[in-house]
């Protein structure tokens, strides 16, 4: 059965009218084009009204959706070939971040992405795309091989967090991520990181430093979740809505913010409304992104990189004192 949100409602009942004259079209062997032209034109209107202005609870609803593409799902679609790499050399290979050498039109690069599960037993095999500290030293010990072969790092982002469990905390896991955003910030290869989904906390940014930092359109990034978020401020989650408004975790009001560089467009709908047009639209952008990175020079692009993330969150003293006024 089709998953459908509350606000998409009105978009389902629009598709059960035109099935159902189709219904009667074929059952009375009547022509009833003009009425199924109507009723489609009203359902693309719809849609363009409804994708056109969600609300930030509403993006993030669709960033969790279960056809969502996944990272597997798009090295399929637009890599020629991949090897998947395993382990962290030290304790053992987490399957919530996959990651591996990988071909688009030529171009050798190591990707490392965030892996979710479609069913009950995928999400356990996955822990549900929450990684532990050696999931996080598996994409450092992959990001060091590409940078020894001088191969450019694409990172894919999707997850709920990092896991929180003991066993992790026990392992290191605030050392392994810290240890990520550290090793990333000089790293002497380009480095493209994409959120195609959920974004949160530290679990995100261990593989999210980068000289170019995408979102997908209806991704969010953000310290926390909404339901988390308003757990804490509200002592519910009644109010996650709010608190989803209130992060600003959009990828619109993350580039407003200067915290990404760009915003790639999904499908009307979603990325699950047509993951190969998703696919090839992001390819683009990963091809176009790596041909500007490739010729620059490497001393400079990490230095630039480093004065990015060092300027976020800097407020001059001028700027505070305007504030004031």
């Amino acid at each position: 059965m089709k998953i459908t949100f509350d606000f998409e409602k009105p978009l389902a009942e629009l598709q059960q009218q035109i099935e159902k004259v189709q219904q009667v079209e074929e059952k009375n062997k009547l022509d009833m084009s003009a009425t199924i032209a109507e009723l489609q034109a009203k359902l693309e209107t719809a849609k363009k009204e409804i994708y056109g202005n969600l609300t930030g609870w509403q993006k993030v609803q669709i960033s969790r959706h279960p056809e969502r593409p996944y990272t597997l799902q798009y090295l399929e679609l637009m890599c020629d070939d991949f090897i998947e790499l395993h382990g962290d050399r030290t304790v053992g290979d987490d399957k919530a971040i996959i990651g591996g050498f990988g071909t688009m039109n030529g171009q050798t690069a190591m990707f490392i992405g965030h892996q979710k599960g479609r069913n009950t037993k995928e999400r356990q095999y996955r822990n549900f795309g929450m990684a532990n500290p050696e999931g996080y030293r598996k994409a450092l010990r992959l990001m060091k091989m590409a940078e020894k072969f001088n191969k450019p790092v694409i990172t894919l982002i999707d997850t709920p967090g990092a896991f929180p469990g003991l066993e992790a905390e026990e392992r290191g896991q605030g050392e392994a991520i810290a240890r990520n955003l550290l090793e990333m910030a000089v790293l002497k290869v380009p480095v493209i990181c994409v959120v195609i989904g959920e974004g949160a906390s530290g679990g995100a940014l261990g593989i999210g430093i980068g000289d170019k930092v995408l979102m997908l359109d209806n991704s969010w990034y953000s310290v926390i979740s909404p339901e988390n978020c308003s757990t804490i401020l509200f002592k519910t989650w009644e109010q996650k809505e709010r608190a989803a408004e209130m992060l600003k975790l959009t990828s619109t009001e993350m580039l407003k913010n200067k915290l990404i560089d760009g915003v790639i467009k999904e499908p009307l709908g979603g990325a699950h409304q047509d993951p190969v047009a998703m696919a090839a639209t992001l390819k683009k952008q990963l091809l176009k992104d790596l041909k500007s990175l490739k010729d620059r020079n490497i001393e400079e692009l990490v230095a630039e990189r480093i004065d990015k993330f060092c300027n976020m969150g800097v407020v001059l003293e001028e700027q505070a004192q305007a504030l004031t006024l």
